[in-house]
């Protein structure tokens, strides 16, 4: 693959561009995202994309002046992926934000890569329907980033990420091309399945200007479960039980002692006060009561405390301590965010293993989970002005790969590889994997300009 100097030609794409920015301020904001990653350095500038001409234009001009382009949404993501250094332009997508269809027939919707996440639920459930690929930071996260890193989310144990709610999507190649992946059908079979490559992809293959998204029907009922544990083993093993009982739950999340007190402090409340460990439990549909009564068994055994609710205003605080997870450990430092996976079954010794790398190493990692499918939120938290990526945080992020690697899981589960994962990603996927995976984005993406040194 051929990488071509940018000196000089990102001015003349900024000059050409509709709307773009150079000054300090606008550059520095682009240079990061929320994974606490500092590049040490600003882009070039800014290119802000309000429509599917600007991005074809914006690239046709990469393309012809040999331009390194990072491709940004809300600038949430959680690996480094949108991280923008010098000798870049960041094309920012987020003023493309506008839901151009649902169809409620069909259950559908078509939008942009700007829309947020939350934005498309409040739309689709005014047809009683809803998307189910709902990352904590809903609020705030793009369809776009979500597509480019296969995000998940609390409901994807029993709905799928987002992998299985995107049918069809509109990318711009590196050259300005016009790329229609996928179809509005939910089957098809035609041809190499391109969507699928494209989703996770991390920005490296192309640029997402539209994406048709599956929504489903919102669930009539849907029952609420706390439960407190002594410590983290117990809940563990709880969560194990769950999924040993053959309950399907929408929701299974698990957060440990040291982050409940985190939130306890930032919004008031006193989930740390009932116990040292904590699992939300949804189940929902016609029969969410009755698997209510299923799971409630499964952990009574474990629990030192157990609410049952079916009340929305309830289950909604009892969420917010999940969701307000991350922002409550950015109030104590900086930030560095795993993202394992493991066999469901193997949750418990994972989190051991994580204390373990944590009393070696010295740095402090507070643990939230997917527990019904096994993905591990490992969070190091250092200072405001240490860095996380080199020295004990660097050691215990390595640390953490090597043991998913050792339980039979994976380096990442829906956050990317992004710039702070390379160093493990040939380990995990083998050198002929990787091999491959350049050739095909050197199809894509010959000039290699597409969010450099991310991804693979």
């Amino acid at each position: 693959m051929t990488t071509l100097p940018v000196a000089g030609g990102a001015q003349s794409l900024l000059s050409a561009a509709r709307l773009a920015a150079t000054d300090p301020a606008e550059r520095a904001r682009a240079a990061v995202d929320r994974s606490g990653f500092d590049p040490g350095e600003v882009p070039d500038g800014v290119v802000y994309a309000e429509t599917v001409d600007d991005v074809v234009q914006a690239l046709q001009l990469a393309t012809r002046h040999g331009v390194h382009i990072v491709p940004r949404g809300a600038g949430t993501g959680l690996a480094g992926g949108s991280s923008a250094t010098r000798g870049t332009v960041v094309l920012d997508v987020s003023r493309m934000n506008r839901i151009l269809s649902i169809d409620p027939e069909e259950q559908l919707a078509v939008v942009e890569p700007g829309v947020l996440n939350a934005e498309v639920n409040a739309a689709a459930a005014e047809f009683g329907l809803f998307y189910a690929p709902d990352p904590a930071s809903t609020a705030i996260c793009s369809i776009g980033g979500n597509v480019a890193t296969n995000a998940g989310g609390m409901w994807c144990a029993k709905y799928g990420v987002t992998r299985e709610a995107v049918l069809s999507l509109q990318v711009v190649l590196a050259d300005g091309r016009i790329l229609k992946t996928g179809r509005s059908t939910i089957k098809g079979v035609s041809g190499y399945d391109l969507n699928s490559l494209m989703i996770g992809s991390e920005g490296t293959l192309g640029i997402v200007v539209q994406a048709t998204l599956r929504l489903r029907p919102k669930p009539l009922h849907t029952a609420t479960t706390a439960a407190y544990f002594a410590d983290a083993a117990s809940a563990a093993r709880a969560a194990s039980a769950i999924i040993a009982a053959r309950i399907q739950p929408a929701i299974l999340e698990f957060i440990d002692g040291g982050t409940l007190a985190a939130v306890d402090a930032m919004m008031g409340t006193e989930h740390s006060s009932r116990g040292g460990a904590f699992l939300l439990a949804q189940t929902d549909g016609h029969g969410a009561l009755l698997e209510q009564q299923v799971l409630v068994e499964a952990i009574t055994p474990f629990a030192l405390s157990i609410e049952q609710t079916d009340d929305a205003g309830r289950a909604a605080e009892l969420v917010a301590a999940r969701r307000n997870a991350i922002p409550a450990l950015q109030e104590l430092g900086r930030v560095s965010i795993g993202d394992i996976g493991v066999p469901r079954r193997k949750l418990a010794e994972a989190i051991d293993g994580l204390a373990d790398i944590s009393q070696r190493t010295g740095v402090r990692i507070f643990v939230v989970a997917h527990a019904a499918d096994g993905n591990l939120h490992p969070m190091v938290v250092v200072g405001h002005d240490e860095s996380i990526t080199e020295g004990p945080a660097k050691e215990a992020l390595g640390e953490m790969f090597h043991l998913a690697q050792r339980l039979g899981g994976t380096l990442t589960g829906e956050h990317g590889i992004g710039v702070l994962k390379q160093d493990w990603l040939e380990e995990e996927v083998g050198s002929l994997s990787l091999e491959l995976q350049h050739k095909i984005k050197a199809v894509f993406d010959p000039l290699g300009i597409l969010n450099p040194g991310k991804g693979i």
